[in-house]
């Protein structure tokens, strides 16, 4: 692959910088949690102070009903003047106003030429509030309220107004505040927020760095001291090194195996044609055959530790040993075959390798026995581990013999064709997947008992 090429696939691999998205993702929240609390936060101080100054006009108004009487022409006035001298300077955003039906408007001295529209239409003794915009100029806040002065029965509405300059002022002050104040906040928290990821993010980088020592210094594990949250991360980084190593020694193990095995036959090949061998052909049809067998052997090996390292395994015991005594039998039409146990047990590994391994074993039992051939399923009923028991009634194999018959080549009956691979794999390939085998002497039979035990799958949910 050129250069350019492997860019554009670490570029199409890339799902964006993960220091970003924090940012990112941070800076949205710290938008959103400042927008909702600057909007509380407004309307809770405006709030305050519209209430405030409602409360001074509210205050004027009820000093204004409190010094009010009906003089003798019927009219209103006040028995003592209102303390506020802005009352009485014309336009100075100060201003009052009593009405009543049938009588003349009794302003203040404020109003100057002007007067105040009020509403009207209601009379529940209850202070009214709203803005006023009579006057293009000056906008008012304006409170009334409707009452029955004694010695009288009109209905008089007393009205205090004043310019909202300064309510407008105190909230636009109020609102500059909080504005600059959150805008300072939004920035030291994202300036934090960046900080938080970039320090936070550190470890990560520490271990790219680690990961890339290790390609020029020749290292083998990451010793590098982390925090406890990057540890799992350094964990599993080592364990797959350690993975990698064994199964990087495991093919070294196979090629020299297989190297090994084939430069036997090989020799005896070539000095057969260097000879010139009268039957040289036959020699290397016996050679070829034991070479591809070694070569069968080594991949029985390979398949398996690569379907292991492939993840978990499942497979039924009774559904390989029915499969594996369909093809034996066509075979070994004289043998008489039997299968006895537990009909759903399932062990933790390939179908394929488990049929394999059984096809080994019973094919050896019905070659080397003497017509019977009896296959028992999980007899032991252990928890974790499951045993496949493979019996027949031939001569079986003595005690002294029956570690070295495992080896490759080993055959201690010379007069049936094989090769002396069958027990090496099963044993082999039984063991990559954690199990084993063991040889025995069947009771019922007389024969040889192989023991086959294979870790048993786990329970589906």
């Amino acid at each position: 692959m050129t250069e350019q090429g492997e860019a554009s696939a670490r570029a199409a691999s890339q799902t964006g910088s993960l220091s970003r998205r924090i940012i990112l993702i941070a800076a949205g929240w710290i938008v959103i949690l400042l927008s909702l609390g600057g909007f509380a936060l407004d309307r809770t101080l405006t709030g305050l102070v519209s209430r405030n100054f409602d409360e001074q006009l509210e205050y004027v108004m009820n000093a204004m009903i409190a010094s009010a009487e009906i003089g003798p022409d019927g009219e209103v006035f006040f028995n003592r003047p209102l303390g506020d001298q802005r009352f009485l300077e014309p336009n100075s955003g100060r201003y009052w106003l009593v009405t009543g039906q049938g009588h003349e408007n009794f302003p203040s001295r404020s109003l100057w030429d002007r007067s105040l529209e009020l509403k009207s239409g209601h009379f529940d003794k209850e202070p009214h509030i709203y803005n006023s915009f009579q006057y293009p100029d000056e906008p008012l806040r304006v409170i009334e309220r409707s009452v029955i002065l004694p010695d009288s029965a009109t209905h008089w509405t007393f009205a205090v107004a004043a310019s909202r300059e300064e309510l407008d002022q105190q909230i636009n002050r109020i609102r500059s505040i909080l504005g600059w104040s959150f805008l300072v906040l939004g920035l030291g928290l994202f300036v934090m927020a960046a900080l938080q990821s970039w320090y936070g993010l550190g470890p990560l980088r520490r271990v790219s760095l680690a990961i890339q020592r290790l390609r020029t210094t020749g290292q083998n594990r990451l010793t590098e001291p982390l925090p406890l949250e990057v540890q799992p991360l350094v964990q599993e980084l080592n364990a797959l090194l350690a993975h990698s190593e064994k199964q990087a020694e495991e093919a070294r193990t196979h090629a020299g195996n297989l190297a090994h095995a084939l430069k036997t036959p090989l020799t005896v090949v070539m000095n057969a044609a260097t000879a010139k061998a009268p039957d040289l052909s036959d020699t290397v049809i016996r050679e070829a055959a034991v070479m591809r067998r070694q070569v069968d052997h080594h991949l029985a090996r390979a398949r398996a530790v690569g379907r292991r390292a492939v993840g978990l395994s499942r497979a039924s015991v009774a559904e390989s040993v029915e499969a594996v005594l369909r093809a034996v039998t066509r075979l070994y039409e004289a043998t008489r075959f039997d299968l006895d146990g537990n009909r759903t047990a399932e062990v933790a590994i390939e179908r394929q390798d488990l049929d394999e391994i059984l096809g080994n074993l019973i094919e050896n039992a019905a070659k080397y026995g003497g017509g019977s051939v009896f296959v028992t399923i999980d007899p032991t009923g252990e928890p974790e581990w499951c045993e496949v028991w493979v019996e027949d009634d031939g001569k079986g194999i003595p005690a002294a013999d029956r570690t070295r018959i495992f080896d490759r080549g080993a055959r201690l009956d010379t007069s049936k064709p094989g090769t002396g691979l069958g027990l090496a794999i099963v044993r082999d390939v039984a063991a990559i997947y954690g199990g084993g085998v063991k040889l025995e002497e069947s009771e019922d039979l007389g024969g040889l008992l192989v023991k086959l035990r294979l870790p048993r799958a786990a329970k589906l949910a």
